[in-house]
């Protein structure tokens, strides 16, 4: 079963919900496990919390874009779960990063990690003291998620937070399969 949508949306804190529930829905009727639909919704709130603090700041926004608007797409295909969140924002800052190896590569657009948090060595983004109230939310992702990616969008700018998830089932059958 594939199930794909996207949603463009206001950056208002009113649309973080919106997207959380509609999420929780499309996996609930799919019949994924409730803890992982749980993991995947509070990497999604986090995904689209930064979209609306930082998804416009500064941008000026290109053809189509709109600065006080974000885009949450999601696929759930076969055994996996993929969401993206876009944004119009200034992006992530350029850090120098290095490859798995070790060596070099320069200037990079984006931050990608691998399962459960083990991000490339070398990569440069600050982490928040423990009693912070804010800049957790990337960190957060990274553990709920198996696979993320964050990066910049290259033509229109903006920033763009990627995750997939392994899907989980209940031991139940599903609306859809029923």
């Amino acid at each position: 079963m594939s199930i794909w949508w996207s949603l463009h949306l206001r950056r208002e804190a009113a649309s973080v919900p919106l997207a959380r529930r509609l999420l929780m829905g499309t996996m609930e009727t799919a019949g994924v496990d409730p803890d992982v639909s749980y993991e995947l919704s509070v990497a999604l709130t986090e995904a689209c919390a930064n979209a609306v603090e930082h998804g416009g700041a500064g941008a000026a926004p290109g053809p189509g874009a709109a600065a006080g608007a974000y885009r949450v797409t999601a696929y759930l295909d076969g055994e996996t779960c993929r969401i993206e969140v876009a944004d119009s924002g200034p992006g992530f800052p350029r850090a120098e990063t290095r490859t798995e190896a070790g060596g070099e590569t320069g200037a990079a657009t984006g931050v990608e990690s691998g399962a459960r948090g083990g991000g490339r060595p070398g990569a440069a983004r600050p982490v928040a003291p423990a009693d912070a109230e804010h800049g957790r939310g990337l960190r957060l992702i990274e553990e709920l998620a198996d696979h993320v990616q964050f990066g910049n969008r290259s033509a229109r700018g903006g920033a763009v937070v990627s995750f997939d998830k392994i899907l989980k089932w209940k031991d139940t059958p599903s609306l859809l399969m029923a």
